[in-house]
């Protein structure tokens, strides 16, 4: 998969996210994805195949009224990418965490990207 492919296919992802298309991020997946979500070090989150990103991609689109992540840096070896992200979020709802309705996040964090026939086959979360 050429380095722009590659770039394309997040590119295409991250507008899906950014727009709560679930089914438009799903479209860029490999039937065996493997997603992990990280924090201060520890995974908070992973699941593994295509139905239990779905759902847990269309449980998500709940806790937000806006969101965007925005590639600040995306650097590509052989078929691995890593993107550093700036991510910014107006909470939709009272979250377990102290987050409350209308509150807006602004995070940097990075998503590491790794490819298996022309999708994305891991995918791993870091903030």
């Amino acid at each position: 998969m050429s380095a722009l492919a590659i770039q394309q296919t997040i590119e295409t992802y991250i507008n899906a996210y950014n727009n709560f298309d679930v089914e438009g991020m799903v479209a860029q997946l490999h039937p065996e994805i493997e997603f992990e979500n990280v924090a201060d070090g520890e995974i908070t989150l992973s699941l593994k195949g295509l139905d239990a990103f779905k759902a847990q991609a269309q449980d998500a689109t709940k806790y937000f009224t806006k969101r965007e992540q925005k590639i600040t840096q995306l650097t590509i070896v052989n078929n691995t990418a890593e993107a550093q992200l700036d991510y910014t979020a107006i909470v939709a709802i009272d979250l377990l965490n102290g987050l409350k309705a209308g509150d807006k996040l602004d995070l940097k964090g990075k998503s590491v990207f790794t490819f298996e026939d022309g999708k994305i086959l891991k995918l791993q979360d870091y903030s």
